[in-house]
């Protein structure tokens, strides 16, 4: 194969602080590359310098790409092209280099480059959400000049490769997150693209929808004989579609060589939680007695969501309410925080040496404990056109001084699992600038500003790839021992609360049915309700 792409010495630094390191890199026409790394690694930079549309200050090295160019009217093919027949006029195709670290981006052979790279992103879409698929996809072509009687027939063509000539006539917005992201490769595939950029495209997908679309981008790097680089939290999803990776920690190759020998390496790596330090538990911080709460159904008559329902937590302790989707676990967890009135039963909070009743509403009662404790929900969100900094003290509703915002920011950054040099270096940052699992300690990092002593966490590793699960677990324990605060934390993720909980209670049609060691009380689970846990319901 042809040498397509040649990274030599590439280093890039972002406010004096290095987050690509002497990269030396080398991709041949016709190949898939996959890159592991955890958050913050430098995956997601590494990838936009590969693009090719955005200009760096701090960039130095070579980022070489070898192509074909037609001397006659500028198109671009790869460099296995050279020698022949241009497929747009009657030209030569001749050798061509151009390194994207020395041109600027107004040059025209850069451009006609990055005309012929695709991307796909984890979160980001860009689709016309209120215009149906089939318009977002005829919509790409007709920008490229595709005359509108034939941009019909090609986009119903794309849509057949992607597997989706099913949902032509939705509403893009309407579409779930697979969905969206294979309208986003067929408008990709408009520019018969030479290089497929994926970075993280299933992140945030279930595994079953994730396979769909890996599915669909391997047909369409092979029918399209593109090159690809591809990041993903998902080992198997690099051993399945590269032909080589690389490792990157901290904006430096670490490793490189076979999928199957990388993601092996990079489990190693990255995998190993710290175990849970032998952290002394306090007095009894809650107390839940005899909770009750039910509902009246039109069709089922009196529903119990919780049923006599009784446990203590410790100050200082990671407990946790195990169960499948029903078991009552979700609405216990918002009648401890005032979130729902119950039917009957006790839920006391202790607030310094005094208890207060969580069912009575006021600045003395309810309202006094509320001030002291958090709630992190599963679909956590940050201010998008805010920068990490702002998203910090916006949360506490105080207005501090600049310095000592950024001294508190910093802080509780690094109670999260920030290193000091990286949580300063992210604060001047957008929060879509940072990876999901930067970001979910961001999250973590909004409630701990507010300094509670209890927090709930409502199913926070959510449909999590691995890698990130483990940083999200890491930034929990963390926050515990630095900050010294009690987590109750809500998930049907069996595997997570064994590693991370100190005690757990299973719920079972709104009862407690087992209380204790995390592995003792989680092998009490049935085979339906292992499988239904394991599918996330």
């Amino acid at each position: 194969m042809a040498v397509f792409i040649e990274v030599k010495d590439l280093s890039l630094e972002f406010d004096g602080v290095k987050v690509l390191k002497n990269i030396n890199l080398t991709i041949n026409e016709g190949e898939v590359l996959g890159i592991l790394g955890r958050s913050g690694s430098g995956k997601t930079v590494l990838m936009h310098v590969l693009r090719g549309v955005e200009e760096y200050e701090g960039i130095s090295g070579q980022v070489i790409y070898h192509l074909a160019r037609c001397g006659k009217c500028g198109h671009i093919e790869p460099p296995s092209r050279i020698g022949m027949n241009c497929p747009v006029c009657d030209g030569t195709l001749t050798p061509f280099e151009a390194d994207f670290v020395k041109l600027p981006l107004h040059d025209l052979g850069r451009r006609d480059i990055t005309r012929r790279i695709a991307i796909m992103l984890q979160r980001t879409f860009a689709l016309y959400g209120d215009d149906m698929v089939i318009a977002n996809v005829v919509n790409s072509l007709t920008e490229i000049g595709v005359n509108s009687e034939d941009a019909m027939g090609k986009a119903v063509d794309l849509l057949e490769k992607v597997q989706l000539s099913h949902r032509m006539m939705h509403v893009a917005r309407d579409l779930s997150g697979g969905e969206k992201q294979r309208v986003v490769l067929a408008r990709q595939l408009v520019r018969d693209p030479m290089l497929l950029i994926a970075d993280e495209p299933t992140g945030t997908l279930d595994p079953r929808t994730a396979k769909v679309v890996h599915d669909v981008i391997a047909k369409a790097v092979k029918d399209y004989k593109m090159t690809m680089v591809i990041t993903s939290h998902w080992c198997d999803v690099v051993e399945e579609l590269a032909d080589k990776a690389i490792v990157l920690e901290d904006g430096a190759i670490v490793g490189e060589g076979s999928p199957e020998k990388i993601a092996k390496e990079f489990m190693k790596l990255v995998c190993a939680v710290e175990k849970k330090s032998d952290i002394e538990v306090g007095d009894t911080l809650i107390k839940v007695e005899h909770l009750v709460k039910k509902y009246i159904s039109v069709s089922r008559g009196v529903v119990y969501a919780v049923n006599d329902v009784s446990f203590e937590v410790k100050e200082g302790e990671i407990f946790g309410l195990a169960g499948t989707s029903g078991a009552g676990k979700t609405t216990t967890s918002e009648i401890l925080m005032g979130i729902v009135q119950p039917t009957s039963g006790e839920v006391n909070v202790r607030v310094g040496d005094e208890w207060v009743d969580m069912k009575k509403p006021g600045p003395e009662c309810r309202g006094r404990a509320v001030k002291y404790m958090g709630i992190l929900h599963q679909e956590y969100g940050l201010y998008n056109h805010r920068t990490i900094i702002d998203n910090l003290t916006e949360s506490i509703g105080i207005d501090l001084p600049y310095e000592l915002a950024v001294r508190k920011a910093v802080n509780t950054l690094a109670s999260t699992g920030f290193t000091e040099e990286k949580a300063k270096s992210i604060l001047s940052k957008m929060s879509d600038e940072i990876s999901e699992g930067e970001r979910h300690r961001v999250a973590l990092a909004q409630i701990l500003m507010k300094e509670p002593v209890i927090i709930v966490m409502d199913e926070p590793t959510g449909t999590m790839d691995p890698i990130t699960k483990k940083e999200v677990t890491k930034s929990i324990l963390k926050a515990r021992e630095k900050m010294g605060d009690t987590f109750v934390i809500v998930s049907h993720d069996m595997d997570f609360l064994e590693e991370i909980c100190d005690r757990v209670a299973l719920m079972r049609n709104g009862k407690i049915v087992d209380i204790g060691a995390p592995a003792t009380v989680l092998s009490k689970l049935t085979d339906k309700e292992r499988t239904e846990a394991a599918a996330g319901s």
